[in-house]
This record gives C-alpha cells, sequence and structure tokens, in this order.
C-alpha cells in the first residue's frame, strides 16, 4: 500500500440532547497499546460520567477493528461512533472516545444513535483528515536567484515547505509523494539548468493534504 488516509491530529466535538451532553474526541493512534493509554485518561478527565464509549481502527488496511458501547444499550454508541470511522473515507489509525454525562431523561434507542453519531462526527471533523502516503524528504540546495521559481513550482505541485536554511546558498526541506518526484525533480532541472542540487534525506510515509494528492 502506498498511501491511506488518517486524521491530522486531535478533534473534539461536543453534542448535547435533553441536557445530556457527549463530548467526543478523535485520536491518532497506531496501537492497542496507544488505544488503551488514551482511554485510561479520557476516563481520569471525566472521572464523574456515566459512558466512556469508544471505536478504532488501526493499521494501513484497516485489519484491526474495535467497537465498545460501555454500558449503553447494545449498538447504540460503539458501532455508531465506528460507522463514522469507516464512512470517512476510508480512514485508519483513528481512535475516537465519546464521553456521556447523563441529562436526567432517557433518550432512547434513536436518541442514542443520533447523539453518538454526531459527536463522533464533530470530532473527526475537527481533527482533520490527511493522506499517508510514500515518499521522499529532499533538501534543494539553490542559488537565491532561483527561490522564487522555485517556490512557484513546488506551490504549483500541492506541496508544502518544511524548512528554509539561508547560507551563502538557501536550501528548502520538503517531503515529495513518491509519484510525484520524477516530474517534480525534471522541472527543477529545467528552471535551475541542473543547477539545483536535490539530495534525499530519507524514505517514508508522510502526511499530504488530501486535496494535494
Amino acid at each position: 500500500m502506498d498511501r491511506y488516509l488518517t486524521i491530522r491530529a486531535k478533534g473534539h466535538g461536543e453534542y448535547e440532547e435533553k441536557k445530556s451532553r457527549f463530548l467526543g474526541e478523535a485520536i491518532p493512534v497506531k496501537s492497542e497499546e496507544e488505544v488503551l493509554r488514551h482511554l485510561e485518561r479520557i476516563r481520569k478527565q471525566y472521572y464523574d460520567a456515566r459512558h466512556h464509549c469508544y471505536a478504532y481502527v488501526i493499521g494501513e488496511k484497516s485489519e484491526l477493528k474495535r467497537a465498545s458501547d460501555d454500558g449503553e444499550p447494545s449498538g447504540t454508541a460503539g458501532q455508531p461512533i465506528l460507522k463514522v470511522i469507516e464512512a470517512g473515507s476510508g480512514i485508519t489509525n483513528v481512535l475516537i472516545v465519546v464521553t456521556r454525562y447523563f441529562g436526567g431523561t432517557l433518550l432512547g434507542t434513536g436518541g442514542l444513535v443520533r447523539s453518538y453519531t454526531q459527536a463522533a462526527q464533530l470530532a473527526l471533523a475537527d481533527a482533520g483528515i490527511v493522506c499517508m502516503q510514500e515518499g521522499v524528504q529532499l533538501a534543494l540546495t539553490m542559488e537565491y536567484s532561483l527561490l522564487d521559481k522555485v517556490n512557484y513550482l513546488i506551490g504549483k505541485a500541492g506541496l508544502k515547505i518544511g524548512d528554509t536554511i539561508y547560507t551563502d546558498k538557501v536550501q528548502i526541506i520538503l517531503c515529495v509523494p513518491m509519484d510525484a518526484l520524477k516530474h517534480l525533480e525534471e522541472q527543477l532541472t529545467a528552471a535551475g539548468s541542473g543547477s539545483i542540487q536535490v539530495e534525499t534525506l530519507e524514505q517514508g510515509y508522510y502526511a499530504f493534504d488530501t486535496d494535494a494528492i
């Protein structure tokens, strides 16, 4: 697999139904050990809450999936949260926990499903989705006179610059998807007439905005 979707960072969302509060938190995770640590943290943080329902999907191919109703009627919390994750363009490596503070009025099956779904959706939207794609981190070294031209090419490709280092020359650090590497290298060679030094620093999976892929 050369790419997969996940969340950019933690996200939060809150939904209220008949005075019951549903606090959603979307968290990037890569293992069940991380899941357990976050669940412990949330339970301590909201120690006076009635339920901490959750679902998670882990693995580049979404191999591991779990959901928990944490005392709510079966199928009214964990599965709706899991469906939110699965509906999010196939995202993975994500845990969503929805903490419920009971408001004194029973919501019924439909009310619970709606409330847990809404809180999970809000948390996921706040977290933001990125594409983790196989790529390389490059260091581009050039004369100052070429900087504007190179910045234009990088922006046109939908890529973002990590760092810019100024010495006797200027150096740009950026990550490039593997399938865009050859084309960018050809453009850089043409722009600098072969004078732009392109060095590969490392190879791996990097986060790219979904609208830039």
